[in-house]
């Protein structure tokens, strides 16, 4: 019980992130029910085993709870649910593939290496826990031993415990058996991956020449004829080079998955004129209302306005900008509007109702009553009340029912900006309310608050304002004419071609999307395009879909399916553009080597035809350089700089944009002094970086199949 009130003590203030566990699950949001005589229905596949919809649920229905316990929230917005249903996937993919590969190896994670990592409480992922020590901030294992006998008691007492009491429990013992399981795999992660690394070393000879490569800068002369400088019309390149390239750079072409080239028509619904003028004379109205009005929270309501009443004077910078930026210029009690805000296309009325200083930051500390009835909850907290009022020790008084009757600091961001209820409008005002040392038996439902005000701090000029703010949105009778519109130009141009003839001479603009992948969530990113995105995928080349409405009741769609690229290798005609640009490059590259054969000197090369010259400093042999004449990165530059006498001319080296000769005029060490021990340090971190790299070699290897566009 104690366990559970101190970390009940930080309420809502608390957040813990979970994002350091390499190959954490991530929850996405509720799934639709498959309904039982639909049989199984599977969203991927690794090295064979087939993940179900249920199953791959199950995992997001797991973290989507410990997501919301973490960040305070009853649901995720549409935005995070996308963003971690990929994370899901992504990270059971990575487990199983790191699973498989330790299995071979004879890799194991055992129980007494996860309990020394607790014994230890040093791992990043126990830091982010609730089970820290408040003073130290560091993890405290007697604390989480003691949790979880009070959980594991859990059956006997959750009789005698209040409801809330029980779920918060139950929250945070599937939290310490997520945290557990992540443990476990970040764990076997690491030691594959450590494995990896390992078989990368380091040694003073590489780390002498590591150091070198970065602390030795050399200044050149560069002289550059780019590729542009020859006619693209003078460069022939022929089927047979193009192909004997291709099969010469087949690997870079291959694709792990399939994808689709499409083309598509996104028609965004906008308000008319008329929307605009009805969207003003309904805020004129209502700005003429707020002049009288009484009940303002639910007036404010009845108007449909983006920015809630709030019972609580708040900063300034809380509101809107635009109603934030006119507070000071209007009377108390006057209406100001309606105006029109083009930053948020809106119209907009406000009233300012009151100016208070308020303190910014609050010290309290508070006890919880609660009992079988209200009526013995109010007689209980009447007689603790009674006693702190005579003296009795607030932290002592606390502990006899299960609390620590801490203080704790509220600010002003905990609350301003948030929608509240009646009791926790209540609950603040109190607070905001109370005098110093002010104490207050404070009656919130079935609950009883007994309240001590400790300290303020930071008192600012707050404001209570009635704002009515209308975005201008269309109306029904404007999205039916499009709708209607669009509607007919789809049935009329049901091929691929026509839709191409057509779409600009009917006002439509038809978009193209190459490479367009499964699990992409969102067409032309418009979402709620679930439905056009299964299309894709189930279509044929040509086919033209119906008409989709998406976004947010806001979009209408059109999708035609151009090309199917296949899984596997690249068909040489969707590379072949980018290889007869390579192959032409490197022919130009060639005839200027050739003027450049017989240049002995600088002076000589500036004299070269279609030359550009420059002057550039401090090469390293470790980094690319950026010529600036050419406006390109050239790697190449940075060793052959490093490597020629000082004063000489290089021989001509084949760039990405242009062939360049380069002399060097100065060279010297910068005076950062050679440590052998840092150097390897830094070449084993640099090891590690690429062995994390292995899961893409996994990866390529275990025929992932992902279906989730299907269901999820």
């Amino acid at each position: 019980m104690a366990t559970l009130q101190k970390i009940r003590s930080k309420g809502p203030l608390l957040v813990i992130v979970i994002g350091l566990a390499l190959f954490a699950f991530i929850a996405g949001d509720a799934w639709k029910a498959i309904q039982p005589h639909q049989g199984r229905q599977d969203v991927g596949e690794v090295l064979g085993e087939t993940l179900t919809a249920q199953d791959y649920q199950t995992m997001v229905d797991e973290y989507s709870e410990v997501i919301k316990l973490t960040q305070g929230a009853s649901a995720l917005n549409d935005d995070q649910l996308t963003m971690v249903k990929d994370q899901v996937w992504q990270s059971y993919v990575n487990n199983k593939l790191i699973e498989a590969e330790a299995e071979k190896l004879g890799l194991k994670v055992s129980d007494a290496e996860i309990q020394d990592i607790i014994d230890q409480g040093v791992h990043p992922l126990l830091m982010q826990t609730p089970f820290r020590n408040p003073q130290t901030g560091a993890f405290d294992k007697d604390m989480l031993k003691q949790f979880l006998v009070e959980y594991a008691n859990l059956g006997s007492t959750s009789s005698q415990l209040p409801a809330q009491y029980v779920e918060y429990y139950q929250q945070m013992g599937a939290f310490w058996n997520f945290i557990e399981k992540t443990l476990k795999q970040s764990l076997l992660a690491e030691k594959y991956q450590g494995l990896i690394a390992k078989s990368l070393i380091s040694n003073p000879v590489s780390a002498e020449d590591a150091f070198a490569a970065r602390a030795q800068q050399t200044d050149v002369l560069l002289a550059a004829v780019p590729y542009s400088a020859i006619s693209d019309s003078t460069v022939q390149v022929t089927a047979d080079e193009i192909k004997a390239r291709y099969n010469e750079k087949k690997n870079m072409y291959k694709q792990l998955i399939e994808t689709r080239d499409i083309k598509y028509i996104d028609v965004l619904v906008t308000p008319s004129e008329q929307d605009r003028a009805d969207v003003l004379n309904e805020v004129t109205e209502y700005a003429n209302q707020l002049a009288s009005a009484t009940e303002m929270a639910a007036f404010i309501r009845t108007t449909g306005s983006t920015v809630p009443f709030t019972e609580i004077a708040i900063n300034k910078e809380v509101y809107p900008s635009d109603i934030a930026s006119r507070i000071d210029s209007v009377k108390l009690g006057e209406v100001f509007g309606p105006y029109y805000n083009q930053a948020d296309d809106s119209y907009n009325a406000m009233k300012v109702l009151a100016k208070e200083a308020i303190a910014d930051s609050i010290q309290f500390r508070q006890i919880q009553v609660y009992a079988e009835t209200a009526e013995k909850t109010k007689t209980l907290a009447d007689s603790i009340y009674t006693a702190l009022k005579g003296g009795a020790n607030f932290e002592e008084v606390a502990k006899v029912y299960g609390q620590t009757g801490e203080s704790t600091w509220m600010t002003a961001r905990n609350y301003e900006g948030a929608t509240m209820d009646a009791d926790n409008a209540k609950y603040i005002k109190t607070l905001i309310n109370s005098n110093k040392n002010e104490m207050t038996n404070l009656e919130l439902g079935q609950v009883n608050i007994i309240l001590q005000v400790l300290d303020k701090k930071a008192v600012k000029d707050k404001y209570q304002i009635a704002v009515i703010k209308r975005p201008v949105e269309f109306s029904k009778e404007t999205y039916n004419k499009a709708y209607n519109d669009f509607s007919q130009f789809v049935a009329q141009n049901t091929t691929l071609d026509k839709l191409v003839q057509n779409a600009e001479e009917s006002g439509y603009r038809l978009l193209d999307r190459a490479d367009f992948r499964n699990n992409e969530h969102y067409v032309g990113g418009v979402k709620n395009t679930r439905e056009a995105l299964k299309w894709v995928f189930e279509a044929n080349e040509g086919e033209v879909s119906p008409l989709y409405e998406c976004g947010e009741n806001d979009h209408m769609m059109v999708v035609a399916l151009e090309k199917i690229n296949p899984e596997g290798y690249r068909n040489i005609n969707a590379v072949a553009d980018l290889l007869r640009m390579e192959i032409a490059a490197d022919k130009k590259a060639a005839q200027i080597m050739e003027q450049l054969k017989g240049v002995t000197s600088f002076d000589q090369a500036k004299g070269i035809a279609n030359v550009v010259t420059d002057t550039v400093k401090h090469i390293t042999f470790s980094a690319p350089v950026f010529a600036s004449i050419t406006s390109a990165s050239e790697p190449n530059l940075g060793a052959i700089a490093s490597k020629t006498e000082i004063n000489k001319l290089s021989a001509p080296i084949k760039g990405n944009s242009a062939v360049y000769v380069l002399q060097p005029i100065n060279r010297e060490n910068t005076a950062e002094e050679f440590d052998v021990k840092e150097e390897q340090t830094t070449l084993n971190i640099l090891n590690s970086r690429y062995a994390s790299s292995f899961i893409n070699d996994l990866y390529e290897r275990a025929n992932v199949k992902d279906s989730r566009y299907l269901y999820f």
